[in-house]
Parts: C-alpha cells; sequence; structure tokens
C-alpha cells in the first residue's frame, strides 16, 4: 500500500470521526431560549426546573425585571427582538405587544382547558394567562401602633391625614403592580375622581419603589407602616414571621394576569411553542398555585397559606384592553404628577 493511499485513508478516518462527532454533539445540543419575565425572582430556579422535567433539551435564560422595565425594553426592542418568548408578563402589557405586531399568534396544547378569561380573544390566541396577582394593603401592626395609625380597611381611607408620611406604593412606570393599582382606581372611581384620589394619596405618600414587591419587603422590615403591594408578596412576607396584616380594600381592587406570548420572528419556535404548552398544563399550575390563589386552570386551585380568603370576589372587571390602549397616557400623566417622590432607580 502506497503511503499516498495511506494518507489518504488516514485523512479520511479522522474526518469521519469528526463528523460523527460533530452530529453527536449536535444531538446532545441544548436550545437555549431567552426568557423576558417579570416572575417573581425567588421562583424561577423552581419554574425553570419543573419545565426541564418534560423538555431537558431547552435551557431557559432568563432576563427578568419588573413589569414596566420589561415592557420598556420589549417596546424598545421592537425592530431587533431579542426574546424568544415572554413567560409571566401583566396581559396588558402582552395586549401593548399584539396591537404593535411583536407576539406571534399560538394555541398550546390544552388551552382550550383554560378559563376563558385567561385566553387572548383572539384566534389563535397572541397570549396565555397563568395567574392572578391581586393588589393589597399591607400593615406592620407593630409599627401602625407604635405611630397611632389606625387600620385602614379602604382606599380611602389611605387619604386621610394621619397617615400622612407613612404609605409607600410602587411606581406604575417601573412596577406591574403599581400600575394595576393606578389603573384599578380609574376604573373604579373614574377618571376624574381617580386623579383626585390619587392627589390626595400622594400627600401622604413617603416614596414611591420601583417594585411592586418592595413596599410589603419594606412594611414587613419595619421601613413603613404601611405597603401598598401584592397579596402573593403579603403572604409571603407574613409567612416569614413578620407581624403583617394584609388588607383587600372594601372598594375592590385592581388585578393583573401573569400571561405567556412567543415574540414574532424567533428563530427558536418550536421551543417557544413547547414552553407555552407547558405554561397551560395542569402542572404547571398547581406549580403557579402555591404562591397565586387565582390561576388559569378551573378546579384545581387550593388555599394558599396567609392569602387572604375569597380575594375573587373583591377583584374588579378589569379591563385589559382599556388598560392597554391607555397604558401610555396613564403612566405619562401619573409621571408628571407624582414622580417627584420615587426612590432613585438603581
Amino acid at each position: 500500500m502506497t503511503k499516498g493511499l495511506l494518507a489518504r485513508l488516514w485523512t479520511a478516518a479522522v474526518m469521519g470521526a469528526f463528523g460523527l462527532a460533530l452530529v453527536s454533539g449536535q444531538a446532545f445540543a441544548k436550545t437555549e431560549l431567552t426568557v423576558y419575565t417579570a416572575i417573581e425572582a425567588d421562583d424561577l430556579k423552581r419554574y425553570a426546573e419543573e419545565f426541564n422535567k418534560q423538555y431537558p433539551d431547552i435551557e431557559i435564560k432568563w432576563v427578568r425585571d419588573s413589569t414596566g422595565i420589561v415592557t420598556a425594553k420589549l417596546l424598545a426592542e421592537k425592530n431587533n427582538p431579542q426574546a424568544d418568548i415572554v413567560w409571566g408578563l401583566a396581559a396588558s402589557s402582552l395586549l401593548l405587544m399584539k396591537n404593535e405586531g411583536m407576539t406571534h399568534p399560538y394555541m398550546p396544547v390544552g388551552g382550550d382547558k383554560l378559563d376563558a378569561k385567561f385566553l387572548d380573544k383572539s384566534d389563535p390566541p397572541h397570549w396565555t394567562g397563568m395567574d392572578a396577582w391581586v393588589a393589597c394593603i399591607c400593615l406592620n401592626t407593630i409599627e401602625a401602633e407604635k405611630h397611632g395609625l389606625p387600620t385602614p380597611t379602604s382606599w380611602k381611607d389611605l387619604t386621610d391625614p394621619v397617615y400622612k408620611g407613612h404609605v409607600v406604593m410602587p411606581n406604575p412606570n417601573s412596577s406591574g403592580t403599581g400600575f394595576l393599582d393606578v389603573s384599578g382606581w380609574l376604573q373604579m372611581f373614574g377618571e376624574d375622581a381617580g386623579w383626585a384620589y390619587m392627589d390626595g394619596l400622594h400627600e401622604n405618600i413617603a416614596w414611591y419603589t420601583h417594585s411592586g414587591s418592595k413596599p410589603c419587603r419594606q412594611a414587613g422590615s419595619g421601613e413603613t407602616p404601611i405597603g401598598v403591594s401584592f397579596a402573593y408578596r403579603g403572604a409571603k412576607v407574613k409567612n416569614k414571621g413578620a407581624p403583617v396584616e394584609i388588607i383587600i380594600p372594601s372598594e375592590g381592587v385592581g388585578w393583573e394576569m401573569e400571561a405567556t406570548a412567543i415574540m414574532k420572528g424567533t428563530d427558536k419556535l418550536d421551543a417557544a411553542m413547547k414552553l407555552v404548552d407547558f405554561s397551560v398544563t395542569k402542572e404547571a399550575n398547581v406549580m403557579y398555585n402555591s404562591v397565586y390563589a387565582v390561576i388559569a386552570y378551573p378546579g384545581i386551585a387550593q388555599a394558599v397559606e396567609n392569602y387572604p380568603p375569597n380575594i375573587g370576589d373583591a377583584m374588579i372587571d378589569s379591563d385589559f384592553e382599556w388598560m392597554a390602549e391607555n397604558r401610555l397616557r396613564i403612566l405619562k400623566e401619573w409621571q408628571r404628577r407624582y414622580d417627584a417622590k420615587s426612590e432613585p432607580k438603581s
């Protein structure tokens, strides 16, 4: 056998082995899915682990921030999208994306089993709901007693001068909780009365945060007697032993829906559809129910420790379409009136 023939055979063998290794590596390579989210940071690892039990070949790359910041980021990236999918963002934000032509319609496998109000009205839907997060007041009972503050029972109670400097709430430009508060008050009280209410409330605000959770956490730690937040965070703070009472105001409460949507133009559509399929399953909804009492899948919700009972009765009839259509106008007006008391952004 000539040296030339040996050389050619050796080269062919090496290239064949290299090709086999390449194919093998591709077979076991994971698909990295960029997922934008406003899900609470302490739940992200658990959500990914549950998803990977069914889809171990898809790796989630989380991009997480408050609802308002994620929404602004997505809009800024409209012409150069970076996210493949959104898992856990306000439905009103996703409706805004839909109206901007930024979402990919898809009816997930099993989506027909969800409560109808947790589905976008288009056919096929542009987003599917997960759970509801609901406004509340977190009251530190020890701090309230120290300052001689009565227990508020309504939103309008918080405009009483006795609470001046003792109330903290989220900035709606940064926080989805802040936006559900503001849009909830405008829906409950009407435009003129709603802004008049917020003028009165502003007199008593110590500062506005850039996180929906933070006012309740600050109430729990005693930094403020009263934090306007949401019931999920109130329950978690109370579960850790903080002297917090979770108050559902008598007028009713604004609420939002965490939802999922595929971003238009993703080159990982198959993986994104698998995540949406998972997000509507019974197993996923049981996972949501570990922290949220109101979930998209009917008939499986269990009571959540320290979550206010019968909170569904207090939830107003939120108009998500109206919230999406008026979002920018509302945020601009709120910023003009009240932003001077916002905490610096970190």
